[in-house]
């Protein structure tokens, strides 16, 4: 999908509806976007931040998968807020999980969960496999989570699993999903949200140099999602990139004291979803100016 179209004007598609269906008319607009193409689009067509975020969660899953079927989905690692290998007790018995993920995203509205399990046999190191469950497998259902302070228009939930029947997916459960999701993740929400800010911008007619400064940032996070998330230039890279658009917090401040004050209430409350990883973002940011021969104290 050409920047031209991603720039242009474009019709908001109206909040309120059920996710699933919200996603299905974003994917049929989007067609044969990539991931990066659809975290923008969804961002320009969302009427609220929080669904910016849920387009650009899941261009992330896209970009982790490609294979991924074209239907809402939901990554589910997370287990008493550790996505350390070794923290983890779901557990993989040929093709049945056993177990409970405690965090997913959207999962009450997902066709398919991508379900991080531990695999290794008695006595070697925690190791992870990465299976996908169809909605609806016996053995496995949802707990409905209390909405967060953050996005409360998307929904999280507890995924529970008893024997659950899945498909395992190749690869390394931890180094080929969980870990580079992260970096994957960071970018294409950071995309989809500043396509959101830059479509308030040109119908509030806010400054055209923030409107400039805000496209600046979709174009870093373009690069960005053409690297290959394990390499640590990419961490660099979305250092900066994040960096430049913490650079706008007061222009953006000064924006929405103009705007309708529950639209600039809604930002004020849902800004931090990016910071929510910043802790996380900061060692691979550490990381990186190591290996890459920087000092990490400049």
């Amino acid at each position: 999908m050409p920047w031209k179209c991603l720039l242009g004007p474009q019709d908001r598609l109206p909040a309120g509806v059920p996710l699933d269906d919200w996603y299905a008319e974003l994917l049929e607009r989007a067609g044969h976007a990539g991931s990066f193409e659809l975290a923008v689009l969804g961002g320009r067509l969302a009427a609220t931040p929080g669904l910016a975020f849920l387009a650009g969660y899941q261009a992330a899953l896209r970009a982790l998968w490609p294979a991924a079927p074209l239907s809402l989905g939901a990554l589910c690692v997370t287990e008493k807020k550790s996505v350390r290998p070794a923290d983890l007790q779901t557990r993989l018995d040929g093709l049945v999980l056993h177990g409970r993920k405690d965090f997913a995203t959207a999962a009450d509205r997902a066709a398919w969960w991508l379900v991080a399990a531990r695999d290794e046999d008695d006595g070697e190191p925690p190791r992870l496999a990465m299976t996908v469950v169809l909605a609806g497998t016996p053995g496995a259902s949802l707990e409905p989570l209390p909405a967060l302070p953050l996005l409360p228009d998307i929904p999280h939930a507890r995924l529970l699993l008893d024997g659950a029947h899945c498909e395992r997916l190749p690869g390394d459960g931890w180094e080929t999903y969980s870990k580079p999701f992260r970096t994957l993740e960071d970018a294409h929400v950071l995309a989809a949200i500043c396509a959101w800010l830059y479509g308030l911008a040109n119908a509030l007619r806010w400054p055209a140099e923030l409107t400039l400064r805000l496209v600046g940032v979709l174009a870093g996070c373009a690069e960005v999602s053409r690297q290959p998330a394990s390499q640590v230039e990419t961490h660099l890279l979305l250092a900066g990139v994040f960096s430049q658009f913490e650079g706008l917090s007061a222009a953006l401040e000064t924006a929405f004291a103009t705007a309708d004050p529950a639209l600039a209430a809604a930002w004020r409350r849902d800004r931090g979803v990016l910071a929510i990883a910043s802790a996380a973002r900061a060692k691979r940011l550490e990381k990186a100016r190591t290996a890459l021969g920087l000092d990490p104290g400049q």
